[in-house]
């Protein structure tokens, strides 16, 4: 076996990609001779918030290029090791490139170190692959994540967003990125409950990114059809998981029932 491989120098499979073949990555290739943002497939909307114990990410099913559906049934929420995950708005295709040579980079270190990295580490890695994609975000391939964690020193969730730059920033009980984030958010913003069950918060997100759909024609509602139901995972001590579409599809009867009688949904106490 090549020596080089038997030893990276660091624990970072970003860094050791970079070494020996940086054309591999996503945030190394040549810059492009025109933005091309609007002709590439755009995922949009994902909202994450805490719950008693862990925390929820969901995401819808669209995916856009301009004024057209590209895909109804896109996948921007992915697990990215045993305690923790990342959602995508943006090209869709860089989104998820970058969202698995981030597992990669977390399995490496594991493997490398013999632990894992702590949530602040694991934030500011996605950080920093972030940040190495600016050249891209320039042309109009812009990728925006939301990442969440369990994280047993607080036995709570945790929330980073991020902006083209890198960030990271942390973000208390709840956030939402994407075209729709700025209903998603104000629907979690009447919604959310600090301490709530897993349960309560899966449906709270749902009602959120339903909200989003309402009034943002980039995020994909429910397709009860076709049976496509927004992504759901739950972390806590017991890991990441990913709920199965039976059980999402419960959920949404349950606030498909609702808001045939109260179409803009629940609202919150005045009192």
């Amino acid at each position: 076996m090549n020596s080089l491989f038997a030893y990276s120098g660091s624990s970072s499979f970003t860094e050791f990609l970079g070494a020996h073949a940086p054309n591999l990555l996503p945030t190394r290739h040549e810059t492009l001779a025109a933005p091309v943002g609007d002709l590439i497939p755009h995922a949009t909307t994902i909202v994450t918030a805490t719950c008693a114990g862990g925390v929820v990410m969901a995401g819808d099913r669209r995916a856009t290029a301009g004024n057209i559906i590209a895909q109804r049934n896109i996948e921007k929420v992915f697990r990215t090791d045993d305690y923790s995950c990342m959602g995508i708005a943006g090209t869709a295709s860089t989104g998820i490139e970058v969202a698995r040579l981030f597992r990669v980079e977390l399995e490496h270190y594991e493997k490398t170190e013999g632990r894992q990295l702590s949530t602040e580490g694991k934030a500011n890695r996605l950080a920093t692959m972030i940040r190495g994609n600016l050249p891209m975000a320039m042309q109009g391939l812009v990728v925006v994540p939301l990442f969440a964690a369990y994280d047993a020193s607080r036995d709570g969730g945790r929330i980073f967003s991020y902006d083209v730059g890198g960030g990271p920033y942390e973000q208390e009980d709840y956030h939402s990125i994407g075209s729709g984030s700025i209903f998603a958010r104000g629907s979690l913003k009447k919604l959310y409950r600090p301490g709530a069950s897993s349960e309560d918060t899966v449906l709270a997100c749902l009602h959120a990114l339903y909200d989003a759909a309402d009034d943002d024609s980039a995020t994909g509602g429910p397709d009860v059809t076709r049976r496509i139901w927004p992504i759901v995972a739950v972390i806590t001590a017991d890991g990441f998981r990913r709920l199965p579409d039976d059980e999402v599809a419960e959920y949404v009867q349950a606030m498909l029932e609702k808001r045939m009688t109260n179409p803009d949904g629940p609202t919150a106490p005045l009192r």
